[in-house]
């Protein structure tokens, strides 16, 4: 079977994370935003038939957005994707509706990017479809940068693939646009939603994402000032930030992890200890640290504690040593285990550090072994 081209970035065991281009595009749309997400996510972009490297034959006259959604559950399926996360610009945010109404079972959470529940009516599609089969896309690429960014900002490789894109298959994605209407099954999404707007955007004006967060329950408005209908590559940063907060490896999720590991003593004394001052630093650990370093699978737990006890003994850190040779205990160490991963830092961290080391693990397993 033909699929999608698609590119896959990030760890394998990494929650997946699909991402969807809008009309014109390719996967290039995510140039700016997929490598950050990458650090925590296996994210999968993909080109819409006829864009990029998709066979236009994938798709024909008549299409409509489900037929791009089971071209998307196909890429999944090749890949060995059951479940996912999915964001997706204008087209692409209008497939990711589609699936969170029809497949609710794939999808973890959603991200709809300047898109639509519709997109202005039948017509302005129809008439653009015949007029692409009949004069091409030149007429079209030369006014991108009006359509798609604010005045005297472009992005010159979007440009160029709009204005190579294969005229069957992006017609055939304006037949999907023109047949798509998901305002009556709004309220049937039940997975967390994030609509995120450029509040510059004449092609899917803020108003659009209003009229989908104001329908689907539970759901979340995000309006970008300064951004314009591709907002992934106007405003990334801001983009960035949007998806990393509904996307997983956040504070929550982070928070949940550094109790198990840490145990809800240690946790609840240094949040007791919390300042206005230290805050945003408590914030980026449960974020980084403990939310996106810690859930990787690629490693075990027992596996991390021995890196991370070896990694504070180098630099000294026993305070931290002290607190860590407990973790490693919640994670399954024996003190025999432990002190093999101490013994090994004699040779590598120097017999001063070794010593330092044993001296606080010793304390800490002998107050374990009188609690």
């Amino acid at each position: 079977m033909t699929l999608l081209n698609h590119r896959t970035e990030g760890p394998a065991t990494a929650p997946p994370l699909l991402l969807g281009p809008s009309l014109g595009t390719s996967y290039a749309l995510w140039d700016q935003v997929a490598p950050e997400l990458s650090i925590a996510h296996r994210v999968i972009r993909w080109d819409l038939p006829g864009h990029g490297g998709s066979p236009a034959e994938l798709i024909s006259a008549g299409a409509t957005v489900a037929d791009l959604a089971d071209l998307v559950l196909a890429l999944a399926d090749s890949l060995g994707v059951q479940r996912f996360g999915y964001a997706g610009v204008s087209l692409g945010g209008a497939v990711g509706l589609h699936l969170a109404v029809h497949h609710p079972e794939r999808l973890t959470s959603l991200a709809a990017i300047c898109s639509s529940a519709h997109f202005n009516g039948a017509r302005p599609w129809q008439e653009r479809a015949a007029a692409v089969r009949r004069e091409g896309l030149a007429e079209l690429a030369a006014g991108a940068d009006a359509r798609w960014f604010t005045p005297g900002f472009t992005v010159p490789e979007l440009v160029r693939d709009h204005r190579e894109a294969d005229p069957a298959g992006y017609a055939a994605c304006c037949d999907a646009l023109a047949a798509f209407d998901l305002r009556d099954r709004l309220a049937d999404i039940t997975v967390p939603t994030l609509l995120i707007a450029g509040r510059e955007d004449p092609a899917t004006p803020p108003a659009h994402l209003r009229e989908i967060a104001d329908a689907v329950p539970g759901a979340a408005l995000v309006e970008i000032p300064g951004a314009s209908h591709l907002a992934p590559a106007e405003r990334p940063e801001a983009v960035l930030t949007a998806l990393r907060g509904h996307f997983g490896g956040d504070a929550k999720r982070g928070m949940a992890v550094r109790r198990e590991v840490l145990g809800d003593a240690h946790v609840d004394r240094a949040q007791s200890r919390q300042t206005p001052f230290t805050a945003r630093f408590q914030d980026f650990i449960s974020r980084y640290a403990w939310g996106e370093i810690w859930t990787d699978e690629t490693l075990s737990r027992r596996e991390r504690s021995m890196v991370t006890m070896t990694a504070l003994i180098a630099h000294g850190h026993y305070e931290e040593l002290a607190m860590h040779v407990r973790a490693a205990r919640r994670n399954g160490l024996t003190p025999d285990e432990i002190g093999a991963v101490l013994l090994q830092t004699a040779v590598y961290c120097g017999v001063p550090a070794a010593n330092s080391a044993f001296a606080t693990a010793q304390r800490v397993l002998a107050e374990e072994d009188g609690a």
